[in-house]
């Protein structure tokens, strides 16, 4: 059964049209793929007959991503850690939308699963000398730091280091630029923020609001996924932008912190519940001594205050980043507000998430029948 005899499927990740067999295949027929969106667990040929073989998003997604998720054996060998792949494909869709940047999707997708995995190292599961070592690994970024690290962390460091330096040599290979000094510059900042968590966790202490905030923009990981995303979509890269990019620009300031407090307005008791470190709500509340709610008032008012800020920064002529990234870095704290509406939409599964996800992938568009096109296209001025 072919997947488009008469019209083709042109998928994304540059593949020419390939059967359903082939499809089936190069996924791994012995293994379910499970779509972490709260459905059942489905056969690929299932999901392509379910959703309809022209989607080309759908088989983009199913055919470079999954397989990459199951080759890294983190699923596998990370018990403790969350598998939201498919939650974090509807993530990347969000912040980059459009059919020219395929590839910045399928590359987001791994960054955001990367995240999530060495997110819950470090909130669930790491010691904290373990933690110490990891982010030391991550600073160096050298495979012989792996030889004090314990198994688990072993194979997390390896598949972070193996997978952005793939990214970095794609980016050297079209570019002629290589950005690796930068990518793992953002990844040890983000390890150290965790870390920093981490410690407040393990010691009980609660930061005062603005020491969490300082700290929170960046372990929300907004200039991991923006400082990547510049390179998946620019071209060709101006050092202007590039000395703005390493010191964390306002555009990616903002966009980080509406997606740190959209987070933590969703978020905070599950992530308090599961044994994470207060959230910027406890922290206001322990300083001020504000109930709740008025917390939470106070957050959202600093997400207008951040969403006017990012309007005057689209504003500025003196911008050195295309206009495409300023808006992938707006999309951001756009679907951060959306996946966080009603609650944990990222951690959880089977909540509207799981909506959105059967609307957009699933579920094929409704067309209404008997509508005479002829009439439409009369009507047309």
């Amino acid at each position: 059964m072919e997947i488009g005899v008469t019209t083709p499927v042109v998928i994304e990740c540059g593949l020419t049209t390939v059967k359903l067999a082939q499809c089936i295949m190069e996924i791994g027929v012995t293994t379910p793929v499970v779509i972490e969106c709260g459905l059942t667990t489905v056969k690929l040929a299932q999901c392509i007959m379910e959703i309809g073989v022209t989607t080309p998003m759908v088989i983009e997604y199913g055919l470079t991503t999954v397989k990459w998720w199951r080759s890294t054996g983190l699923g596998e060998k990370l018990s403790f850690a969350r598998d939201r792949l498919m939650e974090t494909f509807l993530w990347t869709v969000g912040v980059v939308f459009q059919t020219r940047f395929g590839y910045c999707r399928k590359m987001l997708t791994k960054v955001g699963t990367l995240l999530t995995t060495i997110d819950d190292v470090y909130d669930v599961y790491g010691t904290l000398d373990e933690l110490e070592l990891f982010t030391d690994a991550v600073e160096r970024w050298d495979t012989n730091a792996m030889d004090q690290l314990p198994d688990y962390m072993k194979i997390c460091f390896f598949a972070l280091h193996n997978s952005i330096n793939e990214m970095a040599f794609d980016t050297l290979k079209e570019q002629g630029f290589h950005s690796i000094r930068y990518l793992r510059k953002m990844w040890a900042d983000l390890c150290k923020s965790y870390l920093l968590e981490a410690t407040w966790y393990h010691i009980r202490y609660t930061p005062s609001f603005q020491e969490y905030i300082q700290n929170a923009w960046i372990s929300i990981s907004g200039p991991v996924l923006l400082g990547h995303a510049y390179f998946f979509v620019t071209n060709p890269v101006t050092k202007e932008a590039l000395d703005c990019l390493e010191e964390y620009p306002n555009i990616i300031r903002w966009s980080s912190m509406i997606l740190r407090l959209a987070d933590d307005l969703g978020t905070s008791k599950d992530e308090l519940d599961r044994g994470d470190v207060p959230k910027s709500i406890q922290c206001y509340m322990n300083e001020t001594g504000a109930t709740e709610e008025d917390a939470r008032e106070y957050i959202r008012s600093l997400i207008s205050t951040m969403w006017k800020k990012m309007n005057e920064e689209v504003g500025s002529a003196s911008s050195p980043f295309s206009r495409t990234f300023i808006e992938i870095a707006m999309n951001l704290g756009r679907i951060a507000q959306c996946m966080y509406q009603y609650g944990d939409g990222y951690g959880v599964v089977d909540r509207e998430t799981k909506k959105h996800i059967l609307s957009l992938f699933i579920h094929p568009i409704p067309l209404h029948i008997g509508i005479d096109m002829k009439d439409v296209l009369e009507t047309q001025p």
